[in-house]
């Protein structure tokens, strides 16, 4: 059985990382350029969203006894096939992972403007991620 209350603590906590991150994105490209703060924050808050994102997971695949995964990776897939995930948003959160070590592991070779577009345009996808993780615990559950 999934641990729903610390799926929810993450998922809350997630939310709130998304929520700073909302804030402290400039509007334009330019002044993300101009301001070191700025793009620090923006990257950090990527990086702790996408762990807490893979953590959620973790969890899941737990609770649900689907296994050991090789690899984080194995996270997504596993749980797209129990049903959890759909392929699309799988594929979605396989290339987060990915932007993740970039940016835990190539900080110095960090494309400041693929941070940009990330913190401006792929929330979403952490919120077709929450609700897909909402509908399974409540499927859990039922």
């Amino acid at each position: 059985m999934v641990d729903r209350e610390r799926v929810l603590a993450r998922l809350d906590r997630l939310e709130g990382y998304l929520r700073e991150l909302r804030e402290v994105v400039p509007s334009s490209l330019e002044e993300y350029l101009k301001k070191a703060e700025k793009r620090r924050a923006c990257e950090r808050l990527l990086q702790i969203a996408i762990e807490s994102l893979i953590d959620i997971c973790g969890l899941f695949v737990t609770g649900l006894r689907l296994g050991l995964p090789g690899e984080e990776e194995d996270l997504f897939e596993m749980l797209e096939r129990k049903g959890t995930l759909s392929a699309s948003l799988t594929g979605r959160l396989r290339k987060m992972r990915g932007f993740r070590n970039l940016l835990v592991h190539e900080y110095g070779r960090v494309d400041d403007r693929l941070v940009y577009e990330a913190a401006r345009s792929r929330l979403p996808d952490f919120e077709e991620f929450r609700q897909a993780i909402l509908d399974a615990l409540r499927q859990d559950s039922a």
